[in-house]
């Protein structure tokens, strides 16, 4: 365990350059204490790292220093080519130079690494798509990666819910979520930090400026998007149904959201003789939530709130008048 983390060390000080010693401790979990007895022992072993003293110091290896000594095990050969997902290296421009890089891993690669790693590419398919979906429109998408990589602001039409608008943004980062991307940027000349979400097949047209911006330092986009994700959740659902289904509409609920799935599940009623239980679920908005409900067909009754009671109700009463009079 301690040789691999002080190779670890070793690899991160290489990349990342210098590196204090809270920031290694907190990146292996341990102890400053523990970080300094690597770094001498890295320094026994011929190691060229060294020190700097003072508020911006820290360690770092001497200028010009390269380990070989990054040679990758079967297992972590494997887990790249699992990783590597074709379809949005594509959407990003990049699908030429991931099969260019793959090809050069499995040169690089021992026989019994290679076996291995041409193993999984083959038995494992990753597809982020949900079902019965189509990925969203990417044509704008490898402009806007090249924006976000090089720090340059973008002029966009896009199609937001309050209509069509045009808008200077400042992307700061790209995320691909169940088969959809979406850009993370802030408007140009707003303060710093407020970030929004578009999604980028809502991007009519992009145009990218020569102005460059200045990137947040404190800005992550994985805490941003978590952050993003659970409000948005959140917000979506403004209220909640309850429902008596029949064991075949239990069954159906997968035909809605997961959310609703999973309360249903959680605040299902025990069955009664008929075996039909209750249970509530959260709705975006009554007219939503009709839709849903009408889903699950006769085997479902709307119980509360009314207001969603009655609109499945007027819903039903036109389906069967539309219905009728072709008898």
């Amino acid at each position: 365990m301690r040789a691999s983390r002080l190779l670890s060390i070793l690899l991160l000080l290489q990349t990342r350059g210098r590196m204090t010693a809270q920031a290694l401790a907190d990146e292996f979990e341990t102890s400053i204490r523990t970080v300094y007895r690597d770094i001498d022992q890295l320094s026994a072993a011929g190691v060229p790292v060294y020190a700097d003293r003072g508020r911006a110091g820290g360690f770092q290896l001497m200028e010009g220093y390269r380990t070989r000594l990054t040679g990758l095990n079967p297992a972590e050969a494997e887990a790249l080519f699992l990783s590597g997902l074709p379809g949005p290296a594509a959407d990003l421009g990049l699908g030429e130079a991931m099969a260019g890089g793959q090809l050069k891993l499995l040169a690089a690669l021992s026989a019994q690494g290679r076996d291995g790693a041409v193993r999984v590419a083959s038995r494992f398919h990753l597809d982020p798509v949900g079902w019965y979906r189509a990925a969203g429109s990417t044509e704008v998408l490898p402009a806007l990666a090249a924006a976000v990589w090089s720090a340059r602001r973008i002029r966009v039409r896009y199609d937001s819910w309050a209509g069509v608008v045009e808008r200077g943004l400042e992307p700061l980062g790209l995320a691909l979520k169940a088969g959809v991307w979406y850009v993370v940027a802030q408007v140009t000349g707003k303060a710093a930090g407020r970030a929004r979400t578009y999604r980028i097949s809502s991007i009519e047209a992009l145009q990218p400026l020569e102005e460059t911006f200045e990137r947040p330092a404190d800005f992550d986009l994985a805490a941003y998007w978590s952050a993003w994700v659970k409000d948005f959740e959140a917000r979506i659902h403004h209220g909640e149904a309850t429902l008596r289904l029949s064991p075949l509409g239990f069954r159906r609920l997968v035909l809605l959201d997961p959310a609703a799935e999973q309360m249903a599940t959680r605040t299902r009623s025990e069955p009664d003789e008929a075996g039909w239980t209750s249970i509530t679920i959260p709705i975006e908005s009554v007219e939503h939530a009709a839709g849903d409900v009408l889903r699950l067909g006769a085997e479902a009754e709307v119980l509360a709130p009314i207001s969603l009671r009655r609109r499945v109700a007027e819903i039903t009463a036109q389906l069967g008048a539309i219905y009728s009079s072709e008898l």
